[in-house]
């Protein structure tokens, strides 16, 4: 059964479109159609806490959140910050996360 592959965004958060590419190019990466990606833009706060989004991107393969948040992190319209492998702060998720949830 093929794999689940969303990615939440926020209008406001100036990385979604490169958030977009760098998961589509991994499923693609990974022999998974790119143009299977669900795209679910968040536009209200009802809409992020009925989705859980506690920030854009939110990148979840089967359901599951490839960075899960910590429990304190409350949903709302914001940008995402990630920790990359190295240490170093981003707004997008490290890669190498993002392939290991998708061959998970």
């Amino acid at each position: 059964m093929p794999r689940q592959v969303e990615l939440l965004w926020w209008e406001g958060c100036p990385s979604s479109e490169e958030a977009h590419e760098l998961v589509r190019r991994l499923m693609a990466n990974a022999g998974m159609d790119p143009q299977s990606l669900r795209s679910v833009e968040i536009a209200t706060d009802d809409a992020a806490s009925r989705a859980g989004f506690v920030g854009s991107p939110t990148i979840r393969v089967d359901g599951h959140d490839i960075q899960p948040p910590e429990d304190s992190e409350p949903p709302g319209l914001t940008c995402r910050v990630y920790h990359l492998r190295d240490g170093r702060i981003s707004p997008l998720p490290d890669p190498e996360d993002i392939k290991e949830a998708l061959v998970r």
